[in-house]
Formats: C-alpha cells, structure tokens, sequence
C-alpha cells in the first residue's frame, strides 16, 4: 500500500502527458504478468491415481509405506485412497504422508453396484441406493464418482449411473475386458455430459499408478477436487498385466489362509 502511494504521488510531480504514459506501462505490465499467471496455472498438471486399495480393505494387500514409495515411484504427485466401505485408514494415512498428496476416500457397497467418494471425512454407510449414497456423499462435501460402470466381474453401476454423479471412472486399470469397458464407459460420460477420470483400483502395490488422471490444478487438496468436479481432468492409463494379477491373487490367498490360521489358533488358547 505504501508503495503504491508513493508511485501515485510521484506520477502527479510529472508533466500530464509523461504521468499518462507511466500509467499505460505501468498498465501492460500488470496485464502481462497476469496473463502469465493464467497460463502457469493452466500448464500446471497434478498426476493422480484416483482408485487405490490399502491392506485396510477386506482384499487389499498396501501397505501405507508400499504405498507411498510405489506412487512415487510411478511419478505420482498423489492418491486417492478408497478402501472398501470405510475410510479411517485413509484419513490416519493423510494426516501423517508428506510430500505426497492423499484425497481421502472410500468405495462404498450401494445396493446398485460400488459408489467412489472423494473428499470425505467420514463414512458413507453401505447397501443404500445408489441415488441415497451419491446424496450421502454430496451431503458430506465429497464428489461421487461411479467407478468402473461398464466392467464385467466387478460390482458395476450400469445403466444405473446419472448425472447426479460429479465424474465417471471410464479407464479401470483391472477391468475386464479392459478396452471394452473404456469404450463404453467413454460414451456413457459424454452422454451424460460428466468429467472423465482414471484410476488403477489397485490392491498390490505394483499396480498403482497403472492408470492415472492429469488435473490442471494447483497440487492441493481443495483445488484438486474443484477441478475434478469442473473437468479440468484427463484419463490415462493401462491395462494391469496378467502376471502382476496372477501374483495378487496368490498373495491374497497365502494372506487369507494366514488369516483362517491365525483366528483359529486364537480361538484354541480361549478354550478353557
């Protein structure tokens, strides 16, 4: 403020015509580096895998630590955790991951197929509706994405998605068949007019990162999901190889048996 009092006051010391053309340079500077702001904040880019399971969910395999060097790794600027129907492990985890962005989130079970919120601090209670659940989210403060909406094996919305969703996840690294499904969960988004975004679904450390979405935003959280929500976003990625998928369901069943084992061995000591 002082600066520019006395730049308004040494302009009236100087002749009319020399005071006007000051201000009309004064004028296109401010107008250039305005516009040069714009264009940062339109080239700047977060990459972000959208769908991604902890050990925390019933089939998941992460482990927070797995998690943050493999997004790293991937190039990820970060995360959105969304493990099934609950999210304290996703919120523990941002409260305590630097250099890492974490959208906390959670894949809820409606009774029409798997609802992604984002943005959430607090769980959204499963076998809803699909309209209740996506108005549960909205109600607190999150985006509603349909998740994987045209892929087989999986719980899918189908022709129960609409536009009370923010966003559709047209590429799933793990559905199947994987080409098929961005086909037609592309024309589904453009149909219905909604942002389109990516996300792994990963639930081996391995696969996250293998299908991601670009953000024109600033890396923070708030303007992350405002961009998503206005569509400044674009889908990438690739489908996640039979091998690594192979090698999941192996460790995921040694980790179930592990499981079966050790609650049985529990239950043996309490026997009186």
């Amino acid at each position: 403020m002082e600066r520019e009092r006395f730049y308004n006051l040494s302009l009236r010391l100087l002749p009319t015509n020399v005071a006007k053309a000051c201000r009309m340079f004064s004028a296109n500077v401010n107008r250039w580096i305005d516009n040069q702001k714009v264009r940062l904040y339109k080239t700047m880019q977060v990459k972000m895998d959208l769908h991604v399971h902890t050990c925390y969910s019933h089939d998941g395999l992460i482990r927070p630590k797995e998690l943050i060097s493999y997004a790293k790794m991937k190039g990820l600027d970060g995360v959105a955790i969304t493990d099934h129907d609950r999210i304290d492990a996703a919120l523990k985890i941002a409260k305590e991951v630097t250099g890492l962005l974490i959208i906390p989130g959670i894949e809820v079970s409606s009774l029409n197929g798997h609802v992604i919120g984002l943005n959430l601090q607090e769980p959204v209670p499963k076998n809803l509706s699909v309209e209740e659940t996506v108005d549960k989210i909205h109600e607190l403060g999150g985006l509603a994405i349909a998740c994987h909406p045209k892929a087989i094996l999986k719980s899918s919305l189908g022709q129960k998605t609409s536009q009370k969703f923010d966003a559709i996840e047209v590429i799933n690294a793990s559905a199947f068949p994987f080409m098929r499904s961005i086909e037609k969960a592309r024309k589904m988004a453009s149909s219905l007019g909604l942002p389109m975004v990516a996300g792994s679904d990963a639930h081996y450390a391995p696969e996250i990162g293998r299908a991601y979405t670009l953000i024109e935003a600033e890396p923070k959280l708030d303007e992350v999901v405002k961009a998503i929500g206005r569509g400044l976003c674009e889908p990438f990625g690739v489908a996640i190889p039979i091998g690594t998928r192979m090698k999941r369901e192996i460790l995921a069943i040694k980790s179930r048996i592990f499981h079966i084992k050790r609650n049985f061995m529990s239950q043996q000591l309490e026997v009186p």
